[in-house]
């Protein structure tokens, strides 16, 4: 990969936990419609290299790094090599399926981290390479169970929770210099992040669901650009995408 952000007048996006999932699918859309890329994942650094080198056929430059999103240090060290920045994907994030009292102050902290510390690290650096330009846009992927919390899921509800509010106080901060935050609830989205869960469970969760159905990547990734693409005025909204499940 080029170590330069972009070679072109193209636009740069940054997605965080790209290498599976919606990420993934975030990024391949995000190529199509003419972006150069950086992409970051927190372990699996050359099949994230392998997927860049695919999406490059598509003429877009793009950059794969390993940085753990829960780590100050290794968010700052990223920024330190791009010089432009249009848009913000905070993917990046981890569940914890158990009984809260079972949880140990490690894991609690791991899940804090990692899904909301993480928005923190990521906007502190690319905010001011968006005022430069006086716009962008910064989308963070967040679920349902931010807006009403899910037994067996204390700390996962709780860090997008703190995203959801996260979204909506930046926004309000942003909106003067044309930079818009927006977030995306995703309800129940066939990725890995489900593993845990049995078959069983799994036609269960889908019997709950209006749509009768769980949701793609694709769907979310779609959904991402249209927000990229969405009139300025749109900012600081948490967008529920669970097929009418909540």
């Amino acid at each position: 990969m080029n170590s330069n952000t972009s070679n072109s007048n193209r636009p740069v996006c940054l997605i965080t936990g790209a290498s599976r999932g919606i990420g993934k699918a975030i990024a391949k859309a995000f190529a199509e419609a003419g972006y150069d890329l950086i992409l970051t994942c927190s372990k699996t650094l050359s099949e994230l290299e392998k997927f860049a080198h695919e999406l490059e056929s598509l003429g877009c430059n793009c950059q794969a790094f390993q940085v753990d999103a829960s780590d100050a240090t290794q968010a700052e060290a990223l920024f330190a090599s791009i010089e432009r920045l249009d848009v913000l994907v905070n993917n990046a994030g981890i569940s914890y399926v158990g009984l809260l009292h079972e949880m140990s102050p490690e894991e609690w902290r791991k899940v804090l981290s990692t899904n909301l510390d993480s928005c923190f690290y990521t906007s502190k650096y690319a905010i001011p390479l968006m005022l430069k330009n006086h716009a962008g846009r910064i989308i963070n992927i967040s679920s349902v169970w931010g807006n009403v919390g899910a037994s067996t899921e204390v700390a996962y509800s709780a860090s997008k929770g703190g995203v959801n509010a996260f979204t909506k106080a930046l926004a309000k901060e942003l909106a003067p210099s044309n930079i818009q935050v927006n977030a995306i609830a995703c309800g129940v989205i066939d990725t890995s992040m489900n593993a845990c869960f049995s078959e069983e469970d799994m036609e269960a969760l889908r019997a709950e669901i209006p749509a009768d159905r769980i949701g793609d990547p694709e769907e979310v990734a779609k959904l991402a650009l249209q927000l990229v693409n969405a009139p300025a005025y749109l900012t600081g909204q948490i967008i529920t995408m669970d097929g009418g499940w909540t």
